[in-house]
């Protein structure tokens, strides 16, 4: 055994203190459909929802036990790493400061504010996290305060390969596969120096924050220019230093990255037929099975569902995503004839079960052609084959946006 696998262990132990292990629970909706054993590893299921618990519990736990006169510490967080912290300074009967966006959504900053109680205080600073980054950092130089990372520190890192400790005692031994999201790198880190080269592991990315996929290619940590946020408890900028010293050696073949509209098809399909809800992070790894259909036939699968911290405001923007990545909504732009009867022909286009989400004039002084944005609903992908055959027959000229990032960001 390792110094590292020793020290989770014991991590792990000293956590039952504090909360109960999460449950494995055999998935039957998953494992007829993969023609295998699946399990989920139920972070989500912890009291913040999340496997952040796990990192900010060891760290803060060891940094007490050197230095047992602290009485401060801060982070900067929007979501679960946050609530994480709020929790633990409440058990530990600690300070905490908790920097945050101005752009958090209220939900989150009640949730934390609720796990931390009179322990913590929320400061809500910059419109951007690395804004709000550098002014928890300033503070902590000018208090003398412990900063606690979400991911790039090692007390954290060996927190979360707890997750690896229950999985192996639960199971009575390892699966063939641990699959898991990474986004700073602390928990697949973690996971990953406990299980070493005893089981194979698929670490998953957002395809809008493939922090991990940048850093193996240029052999460093790299930042991206951009990140879609949608997948927010994944989707990092720069994946961590520390993390990385310990996931540099992965197979290209062990990392997959998905899109964000396809992670929305898994999130409504675990609510509507499982009843779990998933935050986008945590349905990462139930995605990915998609992508290793044929290679995990006949084999034994753990997901970790990290995290089950879901805005319900979101949900329109989820079924949204999911349509479009199913193939069952589509927005255009019609060129519309200004005379009568050229909007009757058209809606003669349509089929029985195609429905217009969207109708929107968007030159209302056209003479002799309009534009309209159009958005149709549809119950089968092929259906749009056949709206499109009736309108190139009827003469109408249209232009096909769903994918067009520019315009929809604009238009739809």
């Amino acid at each position: 055994m390792t110094d590292f696998q020793a020290s989770a262990r014991q991590a792990e132990a000293a956590m039952r203190a504090v909360f109960e292990e999460t449950p494995l629970q055999r998935n039957d909706h998953l494992s007829e459909r993969y023609e295998a054993e699946i399990y989920l590893k139920r972070e989500d299921l912890t009291p913040v929802r999340s496997y952040k618990l796990r990192g900010a519990f060891n760290a803060m736990r060891k940094h007490l036990a050197a230095h047992p006169e602290a009485t401060q510490f801060v982070c900067a967080s929007a979501g679960n790493h946050a609530q994480g912290v709020a929790f633990m300074c409440r058990h530990f009967g600690v300070k905490g400061v908790v920097f945050m966006p101005v752009t958090t959504p209220q939900q989150k900053i009640l949730k934390t504010q609720t796990f931390g109680g009179d322990a913590i205080s929320i400061r809500l600073i910059g419109d951007y996290f690395d804004d709000t980054l550098a002014a928890a950092q300033a503070y902590c130089a000018d208090t003398q305060g412990y900063f606690l990372s979400p991911f790039d520190d090692a007390d954290v890192i060996e927190g979360q390969a707890s997750v690896g400790v229950e999985i192996e005692r639960a199971m009575g031994d390892l699966p063939d596969y641990i699959i898991m999201p990474v986004g700073g790198g602390g928990l697949s880190a973690g996971v990953c120096g406990y299980i070493g080269d005893r089981g194979k592991i698929i670490l998953v990315e957002p395809k809008g924050g493939a922090s991990l996929l940048a850093a193996l290619k240029a052999g460093a940590p790299v930042r991206l220019p951009h990140v879609d946020t949608f997948a927010d408890g994944a989707a990092v900028a720069q994946i961590g230093s520390k993390p990385f010293e310990r996931l540099s050696a992965i197979s290209p073949s062990q990392l997959k990255t998905v899109s964000e509209d396809r992670l929305c098809t898994t999130m409504l399909e675990f609510l509507n037929v499982e009843g779990i809800v998933l935050e986008p992070a945590g349905a990462l790894s139930v995605d990915a099975l998609k992508d290793i259909a044929g290679e995990i036939r006949g084999k034994t699968v753990v997901c970790v569902t990290t995290g089950g911290n879901f805005d319900f405001e979101r949900l329109p923007e989820v079924k949204e995503r999911a349509l479009r990545s199913s193939g069952l909504k589509k927005y255009f732009i019609l060129r519309l004839p200004q005379r009568p009867g050229a909007l009757r022909d058209f809606l003669d286009s349509l089929g029985p079960d195609d429905d217009i989400a969207r109708f929107e004039y968007l030159k209302k002084s056209a003479r002799n052609f309009g534009s309209v944005l159009i958005g149709i609903e549809t119950k089968a992908t092929e259906n749009f084959e056949r709206l499109f055959s009736q309108l190139d027959e009827g003469g109408f000229e249209y232009r096909d946006i769903t994918d067009d990032k520019v315009l929809a960001e604009f238009l739809i």
